[in-house]
């Protein structure tokens, strides 16, 4: 019986936790003032580079962190394949498109990954060089229509803000199911 009351509890952290990232990415201002495409794909770039950056945070910690890491990847892949479905995509052609999507995230990632281990000014323009080419590959040159590439430069310190911000979250609390991103801000030009 303690085992069932124990797995709907982590059950439940790790829907807040998920709750959370999808709760950020919807941020309208990632639309507006990142100019990132409200379309399909934009969300899921942005739920994609939210579910990165706290399985890269609790990836850094224990055993029981590293779990809801993998926990919480797991649920992001369920809810895109309920998504699909739901949007129409055949039974056949799901894991296709899931592949590809595993396939995006591991792309994605490996290059934020490097870009944040990296720090410095360096770490930062690669940073922006990948959200450039995840988030605006459908613009000319990635960057977003006028040719600008402050959305990307701005996205790219508030994902060094976000990686700051979680790694100061205790994981206590992260595996209490709070998470808390900042408050995305474009820089003012």
């Amino acid at each position: 019986m303690l085992r069932l009351f124990r797995r709907s509890e982590t059950r439940a952290t790790i829907e807040r936790l998920y709750g959370a990232i999808v709760a950020q990415a919807r941020q309208p201002v990632f639309y507006t003032d990142f100019v990132v495409p409200d379309t399909t794909e934009g969300r899921l770039e942005l739920m994609m580079l939210h579910t990165f950056l706290l399985c890269r945070r609790l990836g850094s910690g224990g055993e029981a962190e590293r779990t809801v890491a993998q926990e919480v990847f797991d649920l992001f892949l369920s809810d895109l394949d309920r998504t699909l479905r739901e949007m129409g995509i055949g039974d056949l052609s799901v894991p296709k498109k899931m592949k590809k999507i595993g396939r995006a995230f591991y792309d994605r990632t490996a290059a934020y990954d490097a870009a944040l281990a990296e720090g410095g000014s360096a770490g930062e323009t690669h940073l922006a060089q990948a959200l450039a080419r995840n988030l605006f590959e459908r613009y000319e040159g990635g960057t977003p229509s006028g040719g600008s590439a402050a959305p990307a430069a701005g996205l790219a310190a508030y994902v060094l803000a976000a990686a700051a911000a979680l790694e100061n979250q205790p994981a206590e609390t992260l595996l209490r199911g709070e998470l808390a991103f900042p408050i995305p801000q474009a820089e003012e030009t």
